[in-house]
């Protein structure tokens, strides 16, 4: 076990699972825009590195002129609907309550007043000390800047660790010097997020009790 006072979490797919709700927002835009609506499997592959990444990803290249009118439907339709199909992950609360006397954050590429809403959903936004959202254009994972944001020093750094189910989250712990954990169970692919090479692998939330001292 390893000796960690600062755990950091990522929100979709790692702490909620919004896939359905994210795929229906991307479908609802597409129509609107008179495009052709995608299987919820190739919208999840897009999901992770935020809205406009998403949205550009959905619309495809040819239609990239329509891409701040996407974006608009999407974020409209997106923060009316964004709770309606999303649920917590099988012991998210439990490992939130067993480890409520450390530091815990959230780091996401969501915007932070709509990955708020989600966290005070779900009855969970008592637990964290902060939340880094993609509000910063410039700062997103895979980048380790949001890291930065939270943990100011290295001190704090060699005891922290951030947990999340894509490769962008790890390389974003890897650049920011800290321990990483892959989420097996979330909306990125497993063999992508093994080849980022984690320091430890979980399928589910409750073996971070095994890990974490």
């Amino acid at each position: 076990m390893v000796k960690i006072e600062s755990l950091i979490f990522d929100l979709d797919g790692t702490l909620i699972d919004s896939k359905n709700d994210i795929v229906e927002s991307v479908n609802f835009t597409l129509k609107q825009l008179g495009l052709s609506q995608k299987n919820p499997e190739e919208i999840s592959s897009f999901i992770g590195t935020g809205v406009e990444d998403l949205i550009e990803k959905s619309i495809g290249i040819r239609n990239s002129h329509l891409l701040d009118q996407a974006v608009l439907i999407f974020e409209d339709f997106f923060k009316k609907n964004s709770l309606a199909k999303t649920k917590l992950y099988p012991d998210a609360k439990e490992i939130l309550e067993y480890f409520k006397k450390k530091r815990i954050y959230v780091a996401t590429n969501r915007k932070k007043y709509v990955a708020l809403a989600a966290l005070e959903n779900c009855g969970i936004s008592k637990y964290f000390s902060d939340v880094v959202g993609s509000d910063d254009a410039g700062c997103v994972k895979p980048s380790g800047c949001p890291l930065n944001k939270i943990l100011k020093s290295d001190s704090d750094k060699r005891r922290s660790m951030i947990i999340g189910d894509m490769d962008l989250d790890i390389l974003s712990g890897k650049e920011a010097g800290i321990l990483t954990c892959a989420a097996a169970y979330g909306i990125g692919k497993k063999e992508d997020i093994l080849k980022a090479k984690p320091d430890y692998i979980i399928e589910n939330l409750l073996e971070l009790k095994n890990i974490v001292n």
